[in-house]
């Protein structure tokens, strides 16, 4: 299946079939996990994620610019350099809004806390299954390896979910 019969643009296309969307959603489902234990609350929550995609955002633009730059003797420039890193890691931001919003919706009190907050974890596992099964319909039209792959990825959130059952119950 093409891009154009999912009616995904190219740069979407690229934004959701990278390993940064992925991270991004599984360190944004580690994080609410984490701030739940310590804490509990959505607003907690929302911050603790924010800073913490903002942190890995930056290091891993930080970390793509040197490797460019080293990979071409500085010939790439750091302007440039710098401005692809952010392009390729921008998947790690956009993943994160989802769960950023219904976390907000949490902290402003439009729904509970704990509903936010396990709202925000399902959210991320089923954004992570779409994305396993998106990444997969790129190169192969049969269902299995799209089934499989979206299970694989939906699962990372899956044992985060445990993880969250576990530690605040």
């Amino acid at each position: 299946m093409t891009d154009e019969q999912l009616n995904i643009s190219p740069r979407v296309n690229r934004i959701l079939t990278s390993e940064e969307a992925i991270y991004g959603l599984i360190l944004v489902s580690g994080m609410i996990v984490a701030s739940a234990a310590a804490n509990g609350s959505a607003w907690d929550a929302f911050i603790a994620v924010v800073v913490t995609v903002i942190v890995f955002f930056a290091a891993h633009v930080y970390a793509g610019a040197l490797g460019r730059l080293a990979a071409t003797n500085g010939h790439a420039g750091v302007g440039p350099s710098f401005a692809a890193a952010a392009k390729h890691s921008s998947g790690m931001v956009y993943a994160s809004l989802p769960p950023l919003v219904i976390l907000l919706l949490g902290a402003s009190q439009a729904i509970d806390d704990t509903t936010a907050q396990w709202a925000a974890l399902i959210v991320n596992t089923v954004l992570l299954g779409a994305l396993g099964w998106i990444a997969v319909a790129r190169w192969s039209t049969h269902w299995a390896p799209r089934i499989l792959s979206a299970v694989v990825t939906a699962a990372f959130g899956g044992v985060l979910i445990l993880l969250k059952a576990v530690v605040t119950h």
